[in-house]
Formats: structure tokens, sequence, C-alpha cells
């Protein structure tokens, strides 16, 4: 065990102890909780060494998304703490989608059938500098993929044995998938996310693990989809002395500019609604790698530009949002300058997940389920805050669907990723007893 672990768990314990007398929100009440529910805690805090060392253990696997070895090593050994419950447990090979796989565990209990999703990809590869655990106090640590999301996974293991320790499991019926390319979704998208969507069919309720925005008094109802567009614009070449000649026209760096402005004007401002270009290229001839988004372009300053490429995404919450924005952006396209050629394609990406009744009913549990365990109250966070993830594959799937309840943090993405290890026992304690109360038929 890691020298500041047992340090470490000591401070969080107390820490756990002294919340309701250090910020309980006048409606707490901890002593609402049932006998079997104080039991469920307190599996939490017996666990909390445990779940520390696992936390530890599997963030210094490297398992970027293209590291195929390191994401299986990362689903291996969550399959053997998913094996340790009595799940089933299966790997879908990623081969047919260019990744490493998923892992699929089931639990054949009784009652609601629910789904719980996280993923085992990090963002960090394996030749970069950032690749360890490390501890930066009793209730800190820095490592890459800690929140983002292998606390999210631990979190969800944990919450599950505290279930199983006081034989409470078995009133549930789960079903879990743990993707490997959360972070660089694989191609053909339809492949990458079959598994996941087939068992989501069926489900009650889905839970996602991720972290959110990494503040424990929000989770997450509604997410924004992402899509991904190329623009591509043909134009006449000529010598730059003639450019705006009625037989030569503006070029197609021109028509691009005019384009992107239309997309301004027409599409901005409106709610949840974004759009960006993210790389742009434009002269005589260009060169766009779309997998890397890097390319070249050549031309000189006094010749008119014959192509120009964009790429960008664009961000919506509701598919009907997509719809209308798609609609708008190929209207502007489809009234080009003099003498100049465009198109607007489309790339499948992320759908929304809108917000709802089913959801807004299943935050309240978990709203009700902090509360009683002295964490405070949870309320839906801005969804222009929540970036896509995996849930939203199942939004077409599942009524009732929450995410954002994985251990919380900040710097995800960046070398400065850091964990609030004092939210490990809570968040954990949190998704337990929702898991608990789901179990008795407070969703119906």
């Amino acid at each position: 065990m890691h020298p500041w672990t047992t340090v470490a768990v000591a401070l969080i314990c107390c820490v756990i102890q002294q919340l309701p007398n250090v910020q309980p929100p006048r409606d707490d009440n901890p002593s609402a909780l049932s006998t079997i529910e104080r039991g469920i805690a307190s599996a939490v805090d017996e666990r909390a060494p445990r779940a520390l060392t696992l936390l530890e253990e599997v963030v210094n696997i490297n398992s970027g998304t293209q590291n195929l070895a390191g994401v299986t090593a990362v689903g291996r050994r969550f399959r053997t703490e998913f094996e340790r419950l009595g799940f089933t447990r299966r790997w879908v090979d990623g081969a047919a989608f260019k990744r490493a796989g998923h892992l699929v565990a089931e639990h054949p209990g009784r009652g609601p059938h629910l789904l719980l999703i996280g993923h085992l990809d990090t963002v960090f590869d394996s030749d970069g500098p950032f690749q360890r655990f490390e501890r930066l106090s009793p209730t800190s640590a820095r490592g890459p993929g800690i929140i983002d999301m292998k606390g999210g996974d631990v979190v969800m293991i944990h919450a599950l044995k505290a279930l199983h320790d006081v034989k409470a499991l078995d009133s549930l019926r789960v079903r879990v998938v743990m993707t490997g390319d959360e972070e660089l979704t694989g191609e053909p998208l339809v492949a990458a996310r079959a598994a996941l969507v087939e068992a989501a069919r069926g489900a009650d309720i889905a839970l996602g693990f991720e972290d959110g925005p990494g503040d424990p008094k929000t989770a997450v109802i509604a997410r924004r989809g992402t899509t991904g567009w190329q623009l591509r614009v043909t134009a006449k070449p000529a010598h730059s002395s003639q450019v705006f000649r009625d037989d030569i026209g503006s070029g197609a760096i021109y028509e691009a500019a005019r384009i992107l402005t239309s997309f301004r004007e027409t599409l901005g401002g409106e709610p949840h609604l974004t759009f960006n270009p993210g790389v742009m290229l434009g002269g005589t001839t260009v060169d766009l790698d779309t997998a890397l988004a890097r390319g070249t372009a050549a031309g000189k300053e006094n010749v008119v530009a014959a192509q120009a490429v964009v790429m960008g995404d664009l961000r919506t919450l509701s598919v009907d949002q997509l719809n209308r924005a798609k609609e708008r952006m190929q209207k502007i396209v489809g009234t080009p300058l003099a003498h100049a050629e465009s198109t607007l394609t489309f790339e499948e990406g992320y759908p929304p997940l809108s917000p709802g009744p089913g959801n807004e009913r299943l935050l309240a549990l978990y709203d009700q389920a902090s509360r009683d365990v002295g964490a405070g109250p949870v309320t839906a966070v801005n969804p222009d805050r929540a970036g896509a993830a995996d849930v939203s594959f199942v939004a077409g799937e599942v009524k009732m669907i929450i995410d954002g309840i994985g251990l919380m943090g900040n710097s995800d993405h960046t070398p400065q990723e850091t964990a609030d290890l004092s939210t490990l026992p809570s968040q954990t304690k949190r998704a337990a007893l929702l898991l608990y109360r789901i179990s008795k038929g407070a969703a119906s």
C-alpha cells in the first residue's frame, strides 16, 4: 500500500464523519437512513482503503485509446472485480472498429433493469510524460485519467460491493458496459457503439459515472450532442490583379470566409447551439488529413485561391435543433459567390441527451440520497458545461438517465488532472444508496 494511503483513509473517513456538522443544508437528514442503508454507508467506509488502492493501480496502467494492450489490461483488472461480485463477464473485441474493445458485465438479479456506464481509455498516449498516480496531499492526487474516468469506474464498482456486503445486490438486475474508446471513438461509429446500445435495450435506468463538471453539487441530466462537419470550396484561379471581376469572382478563401461569417450571423445566439471551425486551409492547392485534423496549403499572394477547406464541430441539445441547424447551414452554402462552388458534409457523431421528466425524477432521487448521507444537495448542471459522453448513445432506449456521478476533481484531459479524494467515499455512498432505493421501487 502506498505510504500516503493509510493517512489519507483516516483523514477521509474523519472528514466524512464530520460532514453533517460542517456543511449540512437544513434538509439533510442522515438519521433518515434505514438499518440496511446505514450498513451500506458503513461498508463504503470499510472498503475505502481498497478503493484507493484499486484507483492507484488502474491509473498506473496507461490506457490511452490507441494503446490497445493498455486498455485491455485495465478491462482485465476491472473484470476481476466483477467476477468477485458474481457477474458474468465478456470482452467485446474491437477489431471491427479499430479499437481494443469493451468490457460487459451482467448480474441477473431481480427488480429494475439498470445499465451502468464507464470507460477504460484516457486521452494520454503511452509515449507521453504524464503516466503515474501521484499523491499531492492526503485528500488529492494527480494522474492520467484519475477522474476521466477511472475514478468513476472505481466509484461504480465499490458502490456495487457495498450492496453486495449487505446482501442487497440480488435485488438489482445490472448490466455494466465499460467502453474502450470513449475518448477517441472507433469507426464505423455504429459498430463501436453496438454493444452499448444493445445493452441499453430493455433497461429502465442508466447511470453514467463520468466526472461531469467536477462539482459534487451537480449532476448531468442533459448533454449536447456533437457532429463534425467539413466545408470544401472550389473557385476560379486567376491573377490577383483581376480578383472580383465578373468573369473571375472572389476566389475560394473569400467564399469560405463568407460562409463562416454567415454561419455566425445566422445561427449565433441560439441557446445551447455552438458551431466551431477548428481547422482551415486555403490556396492554390490544399491537402487535409481529416483523421489527424492537419494538412498543408500552397499558393501565392498574387494568385486568386482555387481551393479552401474547413473542419469544425456542431453541438446541439436535441435532434430537432441539430436538423434545423444543418438545414440553415446548407442553405447558406447553397447561395455561393460568383464562380465558386461549395459542399458541406456532416459526420455521424455523438447524439444529444435531451432533458426530460424521467431524468429529472432520477436526479431528485440522487439528490435525496446525497442529502441523506450528509453530502448536501445536488442540482442539474447547465448542459452547455457538459461535453459529449457515451451515455448519450442510450438516450433513445432508456427513459431515466443521470450522468456525472463519478469521482470529482479538476483539470481533466490535461497533465494537471487531479482528483478530490475526499469525494471518493461520498460519491460512492450516493451511488450505492440510489441503487438500493431503485431496487426497492423508488423510481417507479
